[in-house]
């Protein structure tokens, strides 16, 4: 995916977040970088909370052992 390029109309908010990001020598790019990966991040936990939540009643002591 190299080499492509995507459209962004920031709005207002968006503006504000890019200049903040911009005092602290970020540039537009690294910014929206940044956040992506804050995304994915956030993504990752919240599978990582359903699960926990799912399995908190599991007790692995009560399973075979693998060896």
């Amino acid at each position: 995916m190299a080499g492509k390029t995507i459209g962004f109309r920031p709005n207002t908010e968006d503006l504000r977040i890019l200049k903040d990001a911009a005092a602290e020598g970020a540039s537009t790019t690294v910014a929206i970088r940044h956040a992506l990966r804050l995304l994915d991040d956030e993504k990752w936990l919240d599978q990582a909370r359903r699960d926990a939540t799912r399995l908190r009643e599991e007790n692995l002591n009560e399973e075979p052992s693998a060896w």
